[in-house]
């Protein structure tokens, strides 16, 4: 293939070197590389719902992530531009000065991220090619049992069918570009300050302990896997709530993309082969099928996921009680449960699967409270923000998503089964009264 003369990567929620289709495409048709990542002004505005759309918590590892990149793209000889503006602000000055061919991105589907794509299509010049790829799948699209607009709504049939025959493609290994080529950077990655957010000191209760960016994420996976093994029994302690080991806790790396759901499965595979195959290692690899899910849930519904009725346009009567949502926000509900999830999530950024089913279903189904709202201060407070799985499992405890049965939990029995000794309502309720 003919080498082109400038291409420009930019970065969106793939921050990583290894396994990045776009960022390997790039270096694999340009002599000169150059990388850009936007801390987007509109992330950390204030939303309809009255929360800031990124707080400090993601924030912090976001700025954490880019660090990361910068570095690693370096040892490639890549240089990444950092900006505090809109993509479409920047990017049509950058082709042109730079003399950029094509511009790489991995492709995004959700309506703000379409509409910035878009503009800065519109403001930059008709010459240049914008090259795009499907690099947060697990099962690639055109690997997948099924047309878009025939996935399937209940999960289970979506699982089996792509178990049997969608296969998981092999992973991308970036190559060095020449030393004389690299681009100079005078660009600076902002401080959370800079974002307008205050800094803070990590709480030491916290379940998540860890830092954002690839390497993090790569030390992690080393440590989950080989070092504890304790992929061994991922399936017996995932419901766990105290400590930073009870799961995967992949998750805050998969949502900046970090690390791929790739490079997890096939380390999976090599810890089956080498350590032992199980039920528990299998249920990590479910587990990412459900991100999977939700993603093609999203990608086949479009802006349905935001929509009040949600992909089933049911029509419940929500509420929009001020005063509830701020008990349900600050923890002072009659569910003692639900108390110390939320006090976790205000204090930390984050909170377990299990405590995230129990607070939906509890401001959903118990306080009848508009969904969205839930939505969205999740989508402000936690590490892991991830549009598809955010908006998708939200649907699925407030009924118009894809459970099938419309469950609704009994707090109460959830915390005898997982919390029976109180021990974590205690962590975090210590200080607080009643």
């Amino acid at each position: 293939m003919q080498k082109k003369q400038k291409g420009l990567v930019w970065f969106r929620n793939d921050l990583r070197v290894q396994d990045n289709e776009s960022l390997n495409n790039a270096i694999d048709t340009n002599e000169t590389v150059v990388a850009v990542y936007f801390f987007d002004p509109r992330q950390f505005e204030e939303t309809q719902f009255g929360f800031k759309k990124t707080e400090k918590f993601r924030a912090k590892f976001l700025i954490e992530s880019v660090v990361a990149l910068r570095k690693n793209l370096e040892k490639l000889n890549i240089s990444l531009l950092v900006y505090q503006q809109k993509p479409e602000d920047v990017i049509p000055d950058l082709v042109q000065k730079k003399e950029i061919n094509s511009v790489y991105f991995q492709e995004e589907w959700t309506s703000e991220e379409k509409q910035v794509e878009q503009n800065v299509k519109e403001k930059t010049k008709a010459t240049v090619e914008f090259i795009t790829s499907y690099n947060q799948f697990l099962f690639h699209p055109d690997s997948i049992p099924f047309d878009i607009e025939s996935i399937p709504n209940v999960f289970t049939q979506f699982r089996n069918k792509c178990e049997k025959s969608a296969r998981v493609k092999s992973l991308f290994v970036p190559k060095s570009k020449s030393k004389e080529n690299i681009e100079p950077n005078d660009t600076k990655i902002p401080t959370l300050q800079d974002l307008g957010l205050e800094d803070f000191e990590l709480d030491s209760r916290t379940a998540f302990p860890f830092y954002g960016g690839e390497d993090a994420a790569l030390s992690r996976l080393q440590g989950y896997f080989w070092d504890s093994e304790k992929l061994s029994v991922y399936k017996l302690t995932r419901n766990g709530l105290i400590g930073a080991d009870f799961s995967s806790k992949f998750s805050p790396w998969l949502a900046n993309g970090s690390i791929s759901a790739k490079t997890i499965y096939w380390e999976i595979l090599q810890y089956e082969k080498e350590v032992e195959k199980n039920e528990s290692t299998y249920w990590l690899i479910f587990e990412l099928i459900w991100r999977d899910y939700f993603k093609y849930i999203s990608l086949k519904n479009g802006n349905s996921i935001f929509k009040l009725g949600g992909i089933l346009n049911r029509d419940y009567e929500w509420k929009n009680n001020k005063y509830a949502i701020t008990k349900w926000i600050n923890g002072n509900t009659e569910e003692s449960f639900v108390n110390a999830n939320m006090i976790e999530l205000k204090e930390t950024g984050w909170m377990s699967n299990r405590g995230r089913q129990n607070v939906g279903s509890y401001f959903a189904k118990e306080l009848c409270l508009d969904w969205r709202i839930g939505a969205a201060y999740f989508e402000s407070l936690l590490l892991d923000y991830d549009v598809h799985s955010n908006y998708g499992n939200w649907m699925y405890v407030s009924g118009v998503g894809n459970d099938p049965r419309d469950r609704k939990f009994n707090i109460k029995l959830q915390a005898s089964n997982y919390d029976g000794q109180s021990k974590f309502q205690n962590l975090w309720l210590q200080n607080k009264l009643f």
